[in-house]
């Protein structure tokens, strides 16, 4: 429970923190972010696949 609550704290703070921000800040962070995690994401399928 206790894991939840910080959750959404953490959450919290990074929603502020991007309200504070101008639209085309956010959306560029917002664009690497989704890049980064769609390399790991792509990095960790070719991993997968070379261990069988």
């Amino acid at each position: 429970m206790l894991i939840i609550v910080a959750a959404f704290l953490l959450l919290g703070v990074v929603i502020g923190a991007a309200a504070q921000l101008p639209v085309g800040v956010s959306l560029v962070a917002g664009a690497a972010i989704a890049a980064w995690l769609l390399g790991f994401a792509v990095r960790e399928r070719y991993t997968r696949r070379a261990e069988r």
